[in-house]
């Protein structure tokens, strides 16, 4: 299928984390395929490739296609792509089929990954968020950025709540700064940090305080992952985030414009 509007890559590898939870993968490849995984740039492959882990999974492979041979290509590596597919008679532990044109927004909840539900859950639905944290290697690339700010322009973050920005390489550092990215953090009210981990494992640049809730596009959540485990950690999209920036409480982003 097709993702709707305000639904991404994050919110279907919440969706099957939520379905097979934090060990349905252990020591298992959890492969990806079909017509949804081939109509997705690569960025947003990345997304479900990194957080197999989550559900225990040793490593995520994807086909290596055109899009593949693009990203490459873009990056000057072109000469090294090749086509790369499972077997024709390849065995699986299991196979999950999913449609994702019914997708809503997903949220992890904390304690962990795997207690996700739909942003529409009245669990969520309208929980104070006192800082929204754009960052890690899951959902800070340029793309995740540029989502964020699609619906950040022109916006403030809301009274009350933080919003704190840590891309995620210098290569996403760079272009969100020429591409005039930041202009638009820095006048919402965003603070933006260096590019790395940052907070993501609780090392720095916005480890949040006692008893705060933090919405963030990073790829755990369990209790004291972001440097304290006083602090309540739930996970979500970058458009999940801009919405929930905007308005200080988790937002549906299928409601912002």
């Amino acid at each position: 299928g097709t993702f709707a509007r305000g639904v991404f890559a994050k919110d279907l590898i919440l969706k099957v984390i939520g379905d097979i939870k934090t060990d349905g993968a252990t020591y298992m490849a959890m492969e990806w395929g079909g017509t949804t995984i081939t109509a997705m740039p690569m960025t947003e492959r990345m997304v479900l490739s990194n957080m197999a882990i989550e559900a225990g999974g040793k490593c995520g492979p994807q086909p290596s296609d055109g899009e593949t041979k693009r990203y490459l290509r873009d990056h000057g590596r072109e000469q090294e792509w090749q086509p790369i597919s499972a077997d024709p008679d390849a065995r699986y532990e299991r196979v999950d089929h999913h449609d994702v044109s019914d997708l809503e927004p997903m949220i992890a909840r904390p304690p962990q990954e795997d207690n996700v539900v739909p942003v529409t859950d009245p669990s969520v639905k309208g929980l104070k968020i006192h800082q929204v944290y754009l960052g890690s290697c899951t959902n800070a690339r340029f793309e995740d950025m540029k989502i964020f700010c699609d619906y950040m322009n022109g916006e403030r973050v809301a009274p009350g709540t933080r919003l704190i920005v840590t891309p995620a390489s210098k290569e996403s550092y760079s272009r969100a700064m020429k591409g005039g990215l930041f202009d638009i953090l820095l006048d919402a009210g965003a603070v933006i940090n260096t590019p790395g981990c940052g907070a993501c494992p609780g090392v720095h640049l916005g480890i949040p305080g006692d008893g705060e809730n933090v919405l963030s596009t990073t790829n755990r959540n369990y209790v004291g992952r972001m440097g304290n485990p006083m602090a309540f950690t739930y996970l979500a999209s970058p458009a999940t985030a801009a919405a929930t920036a905007i308005y200080g409480v988790i937002t549906d982003p299928r409601e912002v414009r």
